[in-house]
């Protein structure tokens, strides 16, 4: 075996790593480090002399397999300190009716933290009464979805 035919793949595999590598500290997203786990045992694969195809099979599965089991994970540890936006914080918070919430007249209006947002609630067939006190159970569009706030919560 030509020593050439041998580091040609290996030096293909171990610049795609760096480039993924590079591209991943650009990025800080997790977007490339999957791939460039896939790449890092293509490498040992070609320096072990595999031929092409196993490689790129060894790529393929090697890096799907980091991204399904892995990322799911590391998303959730990597986006826990990530900042709220000013509509997400609301969801959990108590609100105010200031204008009746009536889903199949499209009306409603409530107040949250000083701020009033138009409002819904999540069951169409109920209406809240002006001063109702509600929970902010999610948001849809630039409309916060509620439910009135049971007696004693």
């Amino acid at each position: 075996m030509n020593v050439t035919s041998l580091f040609q793949p290996v030096i293909v595999w171990l610049l795609l790593l760096v480039a993924l590598v590079i591209a991943e500290l650009i990025s800080l997203g997790l977007t490339t480090i999957w791939f460039a786990g896939g790449a890092l045992v293509a490498a040992l694969m070609a320096m072990a002399g595999l031929p092409v195809g196993a490689q790129v099979g060894g790529f393929i599965v090697v890096s799907l397999g980091l991204l399904f089991s892995t990322r799911p994970i590391a998303v959730k540890y990597f986006n826990k300190d990530r900042i709220k936006t000013n509509a997400e914080s609301l969801v959990g918070r108590q609100a105010i009716v200031v204008s009746e919430i009536d889903n199949l007249k499209g009306i409603g209006r409530v107040t949250v933290g000083g701020q009033e947002w138009s409002a819904r609630t999540s069951d169409d067939q109920k209406k809240l009464p002006v001063g109702a006190v509600a929970d902010v159970i999610a948001i849809n569009g630039v409309k916060l979805i509620v439910e009135e706030r049971e007696e004693g919560v």
